[in-house]
């Protein structure tokens, strides 16, 4: 026959029941706790939260032609440089991720680094054209592309505050609720960006360099109109370096190639100019 418990050993019950209740509860919520979040040594994990994906180039080292040894160091400098620019736009695109709109990582990690590449290329060119058949093309190689992305945009933590007062921007998707940028109203005056002019600092251009000289001083016209107009289509987004690292520093390689270009059209029947790189630079005026 079975006999009751006394009440104290009810009371025990109870109270050792109600422990393994909070036991229980915080396991459970442990592992809630541990189900959101994401394993260091979980790769996979890892990318579902911040996957900005690699920029790769094509390699110009062999699409070169024999290189004269009075080019080689140059050249070879240039090809390291072209390394260095796809590292640093690697950087700057796990920086940044989460940042920007849809187009962000074209218009301000893909575009800066063509024309950047551009440049770089030229420079290796006219460097073996000094003393051996200029190679053609190069510039076919400038481009780049993004591999394996598809969370740069949107990938920020929600409701993180970016610089200029972009709390409340949850996500970045797609730059959706950027309601906070209602705190950028002291940057709405963007300023106008302006740039040496390269055309009265040109000697005598020859006849047969005309058209090209032409075409390349209104394509630096073109260049500074379409900065002009970036810095107003950004006002308020990213941080303070951004009108420097997106707008002011990609027109400063563009310029660069430009100029190159002009130089090299009148050099080709005439004294090469010197110099004129540095009216690549350009400044912003508020």
């Amino acid at each position: 026959m079975s006999r009751a418990l006394p009440k104290y050993n009810k009371r025990r019950v109870t109270f050792i029941g109600g422990a393994a209740a909070v036991a229980l509860s915080g396991t459970v919520i442990a592992g809630f706790a541990l189900a959101g979040e994401t394993s260091k040594s979980n790769g996979a994990g890892a990318r579902t939260l911040a996957s900005p994906g690699t920029i790769t180039c094509p390699d110009v080292r062999s699409k070169l032609p024999a290189v004269p040894a009075s080019a080689k160091a140059e050249v070879d400098r240039n090809l390291t440089l072209l390394n260095t620019q796809i590292q640093e736009a690697n950087k700057r695109l796990a920086d940044t991720v989460g940042q920007g709109g849809p187009n962000f990582v074209q218009n301000a990690i893909l575009g800066p680094l063509k024309d950047k590449r551009v440049a770089t290329v030229n420079r290796i060119a006219t460097a073996i054209g000094r003393t051996a058949a200029k190679p053609q093309g190069l510039d076919s190689l400038a481009a780049c592309a993004l591999n394996g992305a598809g969370t740069n945009a949107g990938g920020g933590a929600a409701g993180k505050p970016q610089a200029g007062g972009n709390a409340g921007n949850a996500g970045n998707a797609g730059n959706a609720g950027n309601a906070g940028n209602a705190g950028n109203a002291g940057n709405a005056a963007a300023g106008t960006i302006t740039c040496p002019d390269v055309r009265s600092k040109l000697p005598a251009v020859p006849a047969s360099a005309k058209a090209e000289v032409d075409r390349n001083l209104t394509l630096l016209n073109t260049q500074i109109q379409e900065a002009n107009k970036r810095l107003v289509d950004t006002v308020g987004q990213g941080g303070p370096n951004f009108v420097q690292n997106a707008i002011l520093g990609p027109l400063k390689d563009k310029r660069v190639a430009t100029v190159n270009r002009i130089a090299t059209a009148i050099g080709r029947t005439a004294a090469k100019p010197q110099g004129l790189d540095s009216l690549a630079a350009c400044t912003l005026t508020k």
